[in-house]
């Protein structure tokens, strides 16, 4: 979700009010993919190196992100959608913590999407930590290195229980990924465009949509392949 710094400034506005700007575009793509039915989406809110801004800035995106989990319980409620914190959240204060544990619970039920929040996540982080974890089971006797396989590493990154994302959508004209979700999209289909986050709209979200609906996803193999594959699927 990038570009509501550049938005702000194009209106001669202090980047907090970009920030806050980019909330209702976060509504509208979070509501158009429940009402799409697409099962998991995942914004990237707060990176791990986005602790290097200012310290203002970082103050009022902390509080941003508290007032936005107050505010949007019950419209996530209404909606089905269920929200998950993915990140290393334990550098946050302690009471956006606490409202972040109440805001999962108060939508763990809930069944048509799953919203994940990636909040002081980084890509290289969520590998860092996975192997972290897999040191401490060799250490201690419980898994045998020569059995680590791909398998083995997914299994204790963020989102384990999730499939792998199909599409990747970054906006504000950056072309590069940007330390997200960096084992997770290794296959995801990427759709960049220019438009800054606080004017992305259902209607652009519809585009990348079809967009990624035409493509061939061949995953290694080649286009005869897949195509015989469709076939004996559609058979």
């Amino acid at each position: 979700m990038d570009g509501n710094g550049r938005w702000a400034k194009q209106r001669h506005m202090p980047r907090h009010a970009g920030h806050r700007a980019g909330v209702k575009s976060v509504r509208v793509v979070v509501e158009e993919s429940a009402r799409l039915g697409i099962e998991v989406l995942t914004l990237f809110a707060f990176s791990s190196e986005n602790w290097r801004r200012p310290r203002q800035e970082v103050d009022l995106l902390m509080e941003l992100f508290m007032s936005a989990l107050r505010g949007e319980i019950r419209r996530l409620t209404e909606n089905d959608v269920k929200l998950r914190v993915i990140g290393d959240r334990s550098a946050f204060p302690r009471n956006l913590q606490k409202l972040i544990g109440e805001a999962e619970a108060a939508t763990c039920n809930n069944r048509r999407l799953i919203l994940q929040v990636a909040a002081n996540y980084g890509g290289r982080w969520d590998l860092t930590q996975a192997a972290r974890q897999l040191a401490r089971r060799v250490a201690a006797g419980e898994l045998d290195p020569d059995l680590i396989d791909e398998r083995t590493v997914a299994a204790v990154l963020s989102f384990p229980d999730l499939p792998d994302p199909d599409l990747f959508i970054r906006t504000g004209g950056e072309r590069r990924l940007s330390n997200f979700l960096l084992w997770q999209a290794a296959y995801a289909e990427i759709f960049f465009t220019d438009v800054l986050w606080p004017d992305f709209s259902a209607d652009l979200f519809g585009q990348a949509l079809a967009d990624f609906s035409r493509r061939q996803r061949r995953f290694g193999m080649i286009a005869e392949q897949v195509a015989a594959i469709s076939a004996d699927g559609a058979a």
